[in-house]
């Protein structure tokens, strides 16, 4: 559909338009910004009002959506193969990719002031496979966070698009894109405004080139870069799908969490940086941790406490690193699980194979989205608490129901980051961090009550409650929208099964009668799937993790690592038998 095709009722565009212009005079008036200010608010709401009004004006007999096609059309992407991709082209972009990603991880954002910088994801990062105060510092939080109101609009109806239809399927893809953009804006400008401060130096330079506009100046600066790394990986995302090897998030997530993991467990520098080892400061790393606590404490020190330290206390306690490895184990065994419905050729008398149908049907993608909304729960929540203009805002601002937080000061009396909620809904749904957060304390108030931040043991138990039923019942919720938006549901297993030429034995080759017989198992097995997903991902974090990789990571990890294994057999096979590109989807 070309872009003068498209109709459009353009009887909203100047009430739009009117309403912007009242925007920028309220702005003038109240905030007294200067005209770069006022220049640069006036660019991003015409960005945002031209998307509504493209979005609104489409007059068409389909989805709304559909207002985008100009710009989901010309926007920029990652061209697809036509043909096969050789897995040694395949092998080649995913390790490029990852390269890539360790060095952006690595290159800081100009002229931030890093001693003044406030992590906003710290307990999401690993998940969301960023670096703070580098060019991955989002992460992957905006292109998750896209694709989630996507699902959810699609799967509650709010958008009317049938992603068994190709152009439907389009436009959704294209939508979702534009949705990341805005996302990454989203997420980047309220960071910059309040946590992420430019250095003095940058501020007085821009000052000198433009005064009194060396502060907006060097917010934007670093908005841009921000940007611009958020919109790199997306792109890198789109390079791994369509040229290399399983999905760009997953790999980013698994490198991630790898690192955390490995530095966790081998880590021989003190937890304080440049101050002497001792028993108040030891090796971070489990391993030398354990060895120097046993050879530098007598049995009745160990006695005492030391034994408490190496098991059981923070950093990387030996705990965490059995429950690591426990999950490695768990996950490893359920995604072998599946059952396996049997197939015969309709042509090729003799030849049979099998359909698995795994008790990880979902894959690790509900986890992720599900890790995605509380980071930006926690995100928004701290912004409402403490921004100096969103804690103004009527209603949300400043509420301790939403979610408060401790100053620089009261943080350091209670032995927590600024960026760990203290009441409210943020602090029920935030990630417990092992054992010595929420079960000694439990068990033994009076000597470990310090780390209940003040809460007592009934609310401290109806956190973990709260927390573990949310990630069950999110990532069920997710699973569901999820097969539904990527073909795995019956009716598209059924298609896809037919196209191959294959059939189940004693049933009628016809797409209505293999819909009837997956609808048997794929329901029942996503709400499995789902379930055990959260609950694996929940019980990791409350046992806790070396690294602090968090229990979604490691479970996302583990995943990720043998999909990836599995992915790289399959493309070996194609590569010997073409025959089976076409029942595999290599074509």
């Amino acid at each position: 559909m070309a872009e003068d095709e498209t109709p459009r009722d353009w009887r909203s565009a100047p009430v739009f338009a009117a309403f912007g212009a009242l925007i920028l005079y309220l702005d003038w008036i109240w905030a007294h910004p200067t005209y770069l200010g006022l220049a640069l608010l006036g660019v991003l709401l015409f960005m945002v009002e031209g998307l509504a009004i493209l979005l609104i004006s489409y007059d068409g007999d389909k989805s709304r959506l559909y207002g985008w096609k100009p710009i989901t059309s010309r926007f920029p992407a990652v061209s697809k193969s036509s043909g096969h991709v050789h897995f040694r082209t395949k092998l080649f972009w995913t390790t490029t990719v990852l390269l890539l990603y360790f060095v952006l991880t690595n290159v800081f954002l100009y002229g931030i002031d890093q001693a003044q910088t406030i992590d906003l994801f710290a307990s999401y990062r690993a998940i969301l496979a960023g670096a703070q105060g580098t060019l991955m510092h989002l992460g992957i939080g905006p292109i998750v966070t896209g694709s989630i109101i996507m699902q959810l609009f699609v799967g509650a109806k709010i958008i009317n698009l049938d992603l068994t239809d190709d152009e439907d399927k389009g436009m959704y893809q294209g939508a979702q894109k534009i949705l990341v953009v805005v996302m990454i804006l989203t997420e980047a400008i309220p960071q910059v405004y309040g946590y992420l401060f430019p250095a003095a130096s940058l501020v007085a330079t821009l000052d000198q080139f433009s005064p009194g506009n060396g502060q907006i100046l060097a917010d934007t600066i670093i908005v841009a870069q921000l940007t611009f790394g958020s919109y790199l990986v997306f792109l890198m995302d789109e390079v791994v799908s369509k040229w290399g090897i399983g999905s760009g998030i997953s790999l980013f997530i698994a490198a991630g969490v790898s690192q955390a993991i490995f530095t966790g467990t081998v880590n021989w520098l003190p937890v304080q940086p440049g101050v002497p080892v001792s028993v108040s400061n030891p090796p971070a790393g489990t391993i030398f941790k354990t060895w120097y606590f046993l050879t530098h404490l007598n049995a009745g020190q160990l006695a005492g406490g030391g034994i408490e330290q190496i098991l059981l206390r923070y950093p990387n306690p030996v705990v965490a690193l059995a429950g690591t490895m426990t999950i490695f184990f768990m996950v490893a065994w359920t995604e072998s699980t599946r059952i396996e419905l049997p197939l015969s050729h309709a042509e090729a008398r003799g030849a049979r194979g099998r359909y698995p149908l795994r008790l990880i049907y979902a894959s690790n993608i509900p986890v992720i989205l599900m890790a995605a909304l509380l980071a930006n729960v926690s995100m928004f929540s701290i912004l409402l608490w403490s921004n100096p203009t969103l804690m103004n805002f009527p209603g949300v601002g400043h509420q301790w129901w939403i979610g408060s937080y401790a100053s620089q000061t009261q943080a350091t009396a209670l032995g927590v980051s600024t960026s760990t909620p203290l009441t409210g809904g943020a602090y029920y749904v935030s990630t417990p961090n092992g054992l010595e957060s929420w079960l000694l304390p439990i068990l033994n108030p009076q000597i470990y009550g310090n780390f209940l931040t003040g809460h007592s043991a009934f609310q401290d138990l109806l956190h973990i409650i709260v927390y573990f039923s949310l990630m069950v019942g999110g990532s069920i919720m997710f699973a569901k929208f999820w097969i539904q938006t990527t073909n795995m549901g019956p009716e598209a297993v059924a298609r896809q099964i037919e196209a191959s030429g294959m059939q189940i034995p004693g049933f009628r080759r016809d797409p209505r009668v293999l819909r009837r017989v997956l609808e048997r198992y794929i329901p029942v097995i996503t709400v499995i799937s789902g379930a055990a997903v959260g609950a694996l991902a929940a019980g990791a974090d409350l046992i806790g993790t070396v690294g602090n990789a968090s229990g979604t990571g490691v479970l996302l990890t583990v995943g990720i690592i043998i999909n990836l294994y599995e992915a790289m057999g399959r493309e070996q096979l194609m590569e010997m038998n073409p025959l089976l590109r076409r029942f595999l989807g290599g074509e």
